[in-house]
């Protein structure tokens, strides 16, 4: 599905002449078929929908550390080069949850797995990874889930 998305895009960003969409398409491609031949090297299938968003969001996480430092050097030209690239990605993702969805999902997901304590973060996680993937921070949530845990714990 999202691969479909990217053939698609990368068609219109090169009849509108949008060079900078185009380059960051291409990238992402480029990403995927690494972690494609990656994947096909351990003996797996390609990679699903799931492992997709979260190559989108390490892209990211990557841009936004990379644009940090930038700035720190004095290149503001190329921050915002980065700052380009995180919004074409951003915008394959799907909407991410506010920080109240993000909340409930937490506290849906104690419930679920039955967290009593610290010792439970990493269940709490996985459950989160495997419901909202693409569509929660896990850096916040995971202060989150570490907050309420401790409360219980």
């Amino acid at each position: 599905m999202l691969r479909a998305r990217f053939t698609t895009e990368m068609k219109e960003a090169m009849k509108a002449g949008e060079k900078e969409r185009l380059a960051t398409i291409r990238m992402i491609q480029a990403a995927l078929k690494d972690r494609d031949i990656e994947a096909r090297g351990n003996g797996k299938e390609p990679i699903s929908d799931e492992e997709i968003l979260s190559l989108l969001q390490k892209m990211i996480k990557q841009r936004t550390e990379s644009a940090g430092v930038y700035e720190q050097g004095g290149r503001p030209e190329l921050a915002a080069t980065e700052r380009a690239e995180i919004a074409i990605v951003e915008s394959f993702l799907p909407k991410q949850m506010d920080e109240a969805e993000t909340k409930a999902a937490v506290e849906a997901a104690i419930a679920e797995t039955g967290a009593a304590g610290p010792k439970d973060m990493g269940k709490v996680i996985g459950a989160l990874k495997g419901a909202y993937a693409g569509r929660m921070d896990f850096g916040k949530a995971s202060g989150l889930v570490k907050a309420a845990l401790a409360a219980k714990g």
